[in-house]
């Protein structure tokens, strides 16, 4: 049993206890302690807090009773003082009393902004995981922002994604590696109890349990923007085009409140900005065979800009903030009509948010499958014309972002900027991975039995049928300009349903999650390659995951 103050303020402090189970499983708890110097318990989480005199009692709550030999749970409170604070030194369990020391160190901080969370717990126990091994980074104080916020720690593991892949045989392989928490929508800023895409844990508990886990970074998704990715059917948005004060009042706002909770300031909060959405402005409006009439009204009406260039200011106002802007991908960006042109663009919003200092890199591959390298394919005019490459000038995402950092740079971003590949579904491992180049046949069947990829159409972008996790996610892993692999991403978490699913998330059906889906103009009119029997997006797909693992590569 541990006890520590981790803040204190004038007559206030935030306790926090760690009990660890060393004998026979518990089905229920009941923790006691008994203060020393008049201290009172104001408000507490993880466990229920009553106080009567100097002893306080904390029970069990309902989703946190069972606990394993050698598991921990892990309650805490907020607390004042009219005196010294001195820590209690005796705690029994149940009735039988506890060994382990209470930390003495109290470290000074401002009072929380914020309650502790109020939206309802996980459905399966929190991670006992210990704090990191390694040494934090050295390279700046809690705040002080450094030039790698991935580097030197271990990041955030999302209990509810935890638990549901190791729900999955095999899921335990992959469930400790951090992914990205997906706030797409308001309600998610609170917490969902009733969804099929998000959980019932808010920003602020997954603040906290970042906190509890010891992580030294966090990654949150920013993706609520009006008229989103220009009203596509299976990630359309709650927000009509013209919402642009809700955007702001009743979705950035309220995020930045919890971001800014001087209770997180030991934890690194990365910001992957709004995905889908400047691209669009250039790839899918008139005049080009791709055009959505939702994409010619957002760019008409410059929101996507706006708010966008409001979540930066107002998120990278805060010091421990590294905002991270969407940069596509090599299958949608790579061709010399769309690069340039999103990149100006790119530059010209965060130019708009007040200062190139709000954004800390660039993004690419969120959420989709293109290969991290096709080793046994060369990009020139040989192999440009062929049907894959399609004339692109990239074919891999590691040359894509290394080109397009170096073109934000010239577009007047900081010469240190960093870039991010979500690695997390495009390993394409498997027997069926190649093993070297194919030489003989026609350009396309070389290039076809060559690549890695094994998509039908890098257009294909949802639920991919043979796709496989890719790296672990990792700081610095070596080709240059790369902050790190990241898992923004989940694995197993759906692009979209097979069919029209009703469900209380607004979440529509597109055809491209239907794998008897013929395709049209942004595939090449090929089969849509989608996995069957798919829930809505952002919902476990245990089958998907399944396979992810069986494909992996490297291997699991």
């Amino acid at each position: 049993m541990t006890y520590s103050v981790t803040g204190s303020w004038n007559n206030g402090f935030q306790g926090n206890i760690v009990i660890r189970n060393v004998g026979d499983a518990w089905t229920s708890w009941n923790l006691t302690f008994s203060f020393a110097n008049g201290q009172r318990v104001s408000q507490g989480w993880g466990g229920r807090f009553t106080q009567s005199g100097t002893q306080v009692t904390v029970a069990n709550e309902s989703w946190n009773g069972s606990v394993a030999n050698g598991a921990s749970v892990n309650p805490g409170f907020i607390g004042s003082h009219s005196g010294t604070n001195t820590n209690p030194t005796s705690f029994a369990v149940n009735g039988v009393a506890c060994t382990g020391s209470p930390v003495t160190s109290n470290p000074t901080s401002a009072p929380p902004t914020s309650r502790p969370p109020t939206s309802a717990p996980p459905t399966s126990q929190p991670p006992t995981s210990q704090p990191p091994t390694s040494n934090p980074p050295t390279t700046g104080p809690p705040g002080q922002r450094v030039d790698n916020p991935y580097a030197g720690g271990r990041g955030y593991v999302n209990p509810e994604w935890k638990a549901k892949v190791e729900g999955v045989s095999g899921g335990s392989r992959i469930s400790s590696n951090p992914t990205a928490v997906w706030i797409d929508r308001i309600a998610a800023i609170e917490g969902t109890a009733g969804s099929q895409s998000n959980g019932p844990m808010g920003v602020e508990d997954h603040l906290l349990e970042a906190v509890r886990q010891g992580a030294s970074y966090i990654q949150f998704v920013i993706y609520n923007l009006p008229g989103r990715d220009c009203s596509a059917l299976a990630s359309n948005g709650e927000l009509g085009p013209t919402e642009i004060d809700r955007y702001k009042t009743a979705y950035i706002d309220p995020i930045s409140v919890y971001q800014n909770d001087a209770r997180f300031r030991s934890v690194r909060i990365i910001n992957i900005v709004e995905i889908d959405s400047l691209p669009n402005l250039i790839t899918n409006v008139s005049g080009r065979p791709s055009a959505k009439p939702m994409c010619d009204t957002m760019k008409a009406n410059g929101n996507y800009q706006a708010g966008i260039a409001y979540a930066l200011q107002k998120l990278g106002a805060i010091p421990n903030v590294y905002n991270y802007i969407d940069a596509g991908h090599h299958g949608w960006l790579g061709w010399d009509d769309n690069f340039r042109p999103t990149a100006q663009l790119i530059a010209d919003t965060v130019r708009l948010s007040g200062s190139v200092n709000n954004v800390h890199g660039f993004i690419s591959n969120t959420a989709n499958y293109g290969a991290l390298v096709e080793p046994y394919i060369t990009v020139n005019d040989t192999t440009r014309p062929s049907k894959w490459i399609d004339w692109n000038r990239y074919n891999d995402e590691t040359s894509f972002v290394q080109a397009f950092r170096q073109e934000m740079v010239t577009q007047g971003m900081p010469s240190n900027i960093g870039m991010l590949i979500d690695t997390s579904r495009n390993g394409w491992g498997g027997a069926a991975r190649p093993t070297g180049p194919v030489t003989t046949g026609t350009l396309d069947e070389q290039i076809n039995g060559s690549k890695v990829d094994r998509r039908l159409h890098k257009g294909n972008w949802c639920n991919q049928s043979g796709a496989g996790i890719g790296e672990r996610p990792r700081a610095n892993p070596g080709p240059s300009g790369i902050d790190a692999y990241v898992w923004i991403k989940p694995p197993g978490e759906s692009d979209g349903s097979s069919r029209l699913i009703d469900n209380p998330d607004g979440k529509g059906f597109d055809r491209m999650c239907d794998p008897t889906y013929t395709g049209n103009v942004l595939n090449g009119n090929n089969l849509s390659g989608a996995l069957p029997d798919a829930p809505i997006s952002g919902a476990f797909f245990p089958a998907q995951v399944t396979q992810l693992m069986q494909n992996a590569y490297p291997a699991l």
